[in-house]
């Protein structure tokens, strides 16, 4: 039938562990075929996750410019089309790289507006990873 139903969700899950195995190039390699894919194909439902993973692989070869690039789009992406949980992903992750960088203040105004806008889930990964870093960024 000529389908590849999820191959950029596939790339991405294997540029990822690539990262855990301390093998960022080849992950990036996975990636840009994930993207070369997602553009002939039109198919965009792991768009944000390619450019956050790919941000991850970028920090991993010491490419900070690059890396902060990659989560922004990610975000931009999450914010578009993805959902708030996808959107605070990508921003916990920015405001993680910005506290690195020491820029704390810009990271609470990115991060706290959209970890407030949820009333429930609190319990979830996602939400317990933004709260300690708001609170290890207010402290």
């Amino acid at each position: 039938m000529g389908a590849f139903v999820a191959t950029p969700g596939v790339l991405w899950g294997l540029a990822a562990a690539y990262g855990a195995l301390d093998r960022p190039v080849e992950g990036l390699d996975c990636l840009g075929e994930a993207a070369e894919f997602i553009e002939k194909t039109g198919e965009r439902t792991h768009e944000s996750d390619v450019a956050l993973v790919r941000g991850y692989l970028l920090l991993a070869t010491g490419d900070r410019i690059m890396a902060e690039e990659s989560y922004r789009r990610a975000l931009a992406i999450a914010t578009q089309r993805c959902g708030r949980t996808s959107e605070l992903r990508g921003a916990t992750v920015l405001a993680r790289l910005w506290r690195d960088e020491g820029k704390r203040t810009e990271a609470v105004i990115l991060l706290a507006p959209i970890y407030n806008w949820f009333t429930q889930g609190f319990d979830t990964p996602v939400l317990k990873e933004a709260k300690a870093l708001l609170d290890e960024l207010h402290a």
